[in-house]
């Protein structure tokens, strides 16, 4: 079998529009669980966002890999063993919980249940909460309960006009430090540098023993374009970006239409 490990992004590729994995998809992916595939879920989602999918396809029984926050966190389904944790420096909380405050958006980060914020009931709180079934909890020093867990990412919420305002002052002030990006309008990121989801397979396949050359990649966004460009095969869903398609090898049927378990059966169980 020339591929032994596939990299799925979540939201628009393995999820279909209502945020479930489809009974086909989730039956396909536990047959190539089965033979000896490792699968990766790989998403700029956070950790609690991720284990309840993960658990869905059984990967804690089959093996597998989660990739959450872009990259910036690799653990391994089966036994829990932390590989990549790259957090944000504990230098900068204080900073980014400030900046928030002064143009009055909403200051986010994770711990090991679910979201930790300042105002918990922020309409976009609550849409984070709802994307990834997980709960929120206010805390009202934030940077202190921070630096209990130390996050590999932090989220400012609101509207676009002002999160760029926010993004201006942040990226003056920790220059260097951090990544400061929208992944949608109304959601500013807050990682460290250098993060995202090809270096994170590198580091996954090399613990592994395995070859970019045994790895399918399937996305449909901008951020899964580097480990598609990395992946020995490329796989965009149909309702891909433009831009994202143009790296693909193969482009499935949409996120809606069971893309993902087409993809495999054509290139990893029917091969």
């Amino acid at each position: 079998m020339k591929y032994k490990a596939i990299a799925l992004d979540l939201d628009g590729t393995l999820l279909n529009s209502k945020k479930e994995v489809s009974k086909k998809n989730k039956e396909v992916l536990m047959k190539a669980a089965e033979a000896g595939v490792n699968i990766i879920l790989a998403s700029g989602r956070p950790v609690p966002g991720i284990k309840n999918i993960a658990r869905h396809l059984h990967l804690e029984e089959l093996g597998g890999y989660i990739l959450a926050y872009n990259g910036g966190m690799i653990i391994n389904c089966k036994n829990g063993e932390v590989i990549r944790r790259e957090t944000v420096p504990e230098s900068c909380y204080s900073d980014i919980i400030h900046v928030a405050k002064k143009y009055g958006v909403t200051p986010l980060t994770y711990d090991s249940d679910g979201i930790i914020t300042t105002n918990e009931n922020d309409k976009y709180v609550q849409l984070e909460a709802k994307i990834n079934n997980i709960p929120v909890k206010q805390v009202f020093h934030l940077d202190e309960t921070a630096k209990l867990d130390p996050p590999v990412k932090f989220l400012c919420v609101g509207e676009h006009e002002v999160l760029q305002k926010v993004q201006a002052e942040l990226n003056e002030r920790l220059k260097g430090e951090v990544t400061v990006f929208f992944s949608e309008s109304y959601f500013l990121e807050i990682m460290p540098n250098g993060i995202e989801k090809a270096t994170s397979l590198e580091t996954l396949l090399g613990k592994i023993g395995l070859d970019r050359k045994n790895l399918i990649a399937c996305g449909d966004g901008y951020n899964d374009i580097p480990m598609m460009r990395y992946a020995g095969l490329s796989v965009a869903m149909e309702n891909a970006k433009d831009e994202t398609k143009e790296w693909a090898d193969y482009i499935a049927p949409t996120n809606d239409e069971d893309g993902v378990a087409t993809a495999i059966e054509k290139y990893v169980l029917n091969s």
